[in-house]
């Protein structure tokens, strides 16, 4: 095919929602565990003080790796899709006041914005979800729109039918567009078959540990067995975080972990440090860095992150990265694996 010019640096494709955090008070709830997993408790059938509320307009995976590339410098467009209702128009707003090209943001008329509610207990959070089902369309591109990077993250499950394969179908059409992968809760439990053309296609796919796992069915005890069955579904850069472990990353040539950046203070609370890590990963490669200096930058972003609510408000620019990374102390490196 001829020669494309690309008018975007980093193109990501996924939904977006408003996020509500409502911060509750520590006397009024607890955490228990059992065999189940560790679960948030609060009195039922009565009427339960809250401590504030703040609204957070378009986050999740998709819009917090649009932000985090153009606040990294990078020119980045969303495809998304939203309602005809002023939740949608304030995601919209936001995201053009953040530098993010909202031209492929679908408006879908009769339909509601997706809106969350994330239930803030200490540093961790709770999060009420709930999926709106839109009108999913491949939008058409002029040759200047081309991006020279793909991000594809979590999508609502109806769009599994149709509207990813006319993403693969592009991909094809396109071969010098690299595509990364940070696949979500539906695309994890389509399956692997389901999501094969996507898996080889990735220059890099980014997911934790437990979702590994589930992807691949590999021992949880074993990184490197992970990292090979992740690399034998076709990817060419697998990376797998692993929560206060640090990262791990391989290019099939080598192998490398990353420590966590030490906090400066306590976290606020942790959403969107995953989204942060994998976004800022793929933009120091869209950049020009290699894969150690990728490994370096990404906790930065998730460190600062966590230090604000919300996934977005912590995002540094480059200049700010590279100021932290100036001053991390001298464990802070990546390490053979």
């Amino acid at each position: 095919m001829s020669e494309e010019k690309h008018g975007l640096d980093l193109l990501v494709i996924g939904d977006v929602v408003t996020d509500a955090f409502i911060k509750l008070f520590d006397e009024y709830e607890h955490t228990y565990t059992n065999e189940h997993g560790k679960w948030l408790a609060m009195p039922f059938g009565q009427k339960v003080p809250f401590e504030e509320v703040e609204v957070l307009e378009a986050v999740g995976n998709a819009a917090n790796a649009a932000v985090s590339g153009a606040r990294l410098g990078l020119v980045t467009g969303l495809i998304a899709n939203v309602g005809d209702d002023q939740q949608g128009r304030d995601i919209i707003a936001s995201l053009k006041g953040k530098k993010v090209d909202t031209r492929f943001v679908h408006i879908n008329p009769g339909k509601i914005s997706n809106y969350h509610y994330v239930l803030r207990f200490k540093e961790e959070r709770t999060i009420l979800i709930k999926h709106e089902e839109y009108d999913y369309r491949w939008p058409r591109f002029r040759a200047t729109d081309v991006p020279k990077w793909v991000y594809l993250t979590s999508i609502a499950k109806n769009s599994l039918d149709g509207y990813q394969d006319e993403i693969v179908d592009w991909l094809r059409e396109h071969p010098d567009v690299k595509l990364a992968f940070q696949p979500g809760t539906f695309q994890i439990e389509a399956g692997v078959e389901r999501m094969k053309a996507l898996y080889e296609r990735s220059e890099v796919v980014v997911l934790n540990r437990e979702e590994a796992v589930q992807v691949t069915g590999g021992d949880h005890g074993n990184l490197h067995e992970l990292l090979d069955k992740m690399h034998q579904l076709g990817p060419k850069i697998v990376v797998i975080t692993d929560g206060p472990d640090g990262a791990y990353a391989s290019d099939s040539n080598q192998r490398f972990k990353m420590p966590l950046y030490p906090d400066p203070a306590p976290p606020v609370e942790r959403t969107g440090a995953g989204d942060a890590f994998a976004s800022t990963f793929v933009a120091a490669l869209a950049k020009g860095h290699n894969l150690e200096s990728a490994m370096q930058w990404s906790p930065i972003n998730s460190m600062s992150v966590v230090q604000k609510v919300g996934a977005q408000e912590g995002l540094l620019t480059e200049k700010e990265l590279e100021a932290w990374l100036a001053k991390a102390p001298g464990w802070y490196h990546v390490d053979n694996f």
